[in-house]
């Protein structure tokens, strides 16, 4: 009879992982920006994989805050602090975060409008023990120097259980904000916007099997959009950002591998994409749990499964316009 393989290390690193957050090794939902010729900086979802005692059902996934770091190169990261709240906005605390915290703060997107940055992130009153029944909004914030953010206050989308903002400027000259909508089957909605004060339903972008998670971006002379399955990430292509078709069929996924969880290798999780326009290559950000077992995560035990970390993959399109997918 063969040995069982052993249980993983919930302390080793895992092949691949580029950033793990030191405070509870809940590194989830990463955004990349760089300023300039600065540094880059990471804004992620910081839940509470580790707490002690975090509460009972899903408590642990809620009651974050946004975990911030810094990197000169864009793979190796130093921890920076949470972004707290203050009273006109949020400003990062080094010492962050608290002990306890009233709210829960999900999946920041972070652009640049040519003038100063934006912030849409997902927030939700409390720390829910489980997940139907509580309202979930994307509030708009500005920063002129990605530390300190002003509230400008949540948009008037859909309906009120909405997360995972993602914000582009499209090839008609407005910008487009893709985000999933809970109360329509968890689909991912898309609503324009001429100036990213007000915003204007356009419906949903992409329907089909439930995800959330969505990233649109340029690569090549083409347009990307990106969902998280939870098995990985399904892609859709188009010509305009708004008509979208999916690559390689109903159940075609990028970063799908589930490997044995002692191996460290699973499926990648809500991402997003820093393009490279001089090689025409990309860089995509992603989390993942790489110690799961393949169980349902919200019910995971306070142990290595619960356990995120960022890694990367490479991006290119082939001359046939397929995009393709190469872990880093």
């Amino acid at each position: 009879m063969a040995e069982a393989a052993p249980a993983p290390d919930a302390d080793a690193p895992a092949p691949g992982e580029i950033y793990r957050d030191p405070v509870y090794d809940g590194a989830t939902d990463p955004t990349v920006v760089r300023a300039d010729d600065g540094p880059w900086w990471m804004f992620y979802t910081q839940r509470r994989a580790s707490h002690p005692a975090p509460g009972p059902g899903v408590a642990w996934v809620h009651g974050s805050r946004i975990g911030v770091a810094h990197s000169d190169d864009g793979l190796r990261w130093d921890y920076a602090g949470t972004l707290e709240p203050t009273p006109t906005g949020l400003a990062l605390d080094p010492d962050g975060p608290p002990v306890t915290v009233a709210e829960t703060h999900w999946a920041p997107e972070v652009i640049h409008d040519d003038r100063r940055w934006w912030m849409f992130l997902t927030e939700i009153d409390g720390i829910p023990d489980a997940w139907p029944g509580h309202a979930r909004h994307i509030v708009a914030y500005v920063s002129d120097d990605l530390a300190t953010w002003e509230r400008r206050g949540p948009l008037a989308l859909d309906s009120d259980r909405v997360i995972d903002a993602a914000v582009a400027r499209c090839p008609d000259g407005l910008w487009r904000l893709w985000y999933k909508d809970e109360a329509a089957d968890s689909m991912t909605k898309v609503a324009a916007s001429a100036d990213l004060e007000s915003w204007r339903s356009e419906g949903t972008a992409i329907a089909g099997r439930p995800h959330e998670g969505p990233y649109a971006f340029a690569l090549a002379g083409r347009w990307f959009l990106l969902t998280d399955e939870w098995r990985g990430m399904a892609v859709y292509s188009s010509d305009d950002a708004i008509t979208w078709t999916r690559q390689g069929g109903a159940d075609a996924v990028i970063l799908g591998e589930h490997g044995p969880a002692d191996l460290g290798v699973q499926v990648g999780r809500h991402g997003m994409v820093v393009v490279d326009t001089e090689t025409d290559t990309a860089r995509l950000y992603y989390f993942t749990h790489p110690w799961w077992d393949g169980a349902e995560i919200a019910d995971a035990a306070p142990d290595a499964a619960r356990r995120s970390a960022v890694h990367t993959a490479t991006l290119s399109v082939g001359t046939d316009g397929v995009l393709t997918c190469r872990r880093s």
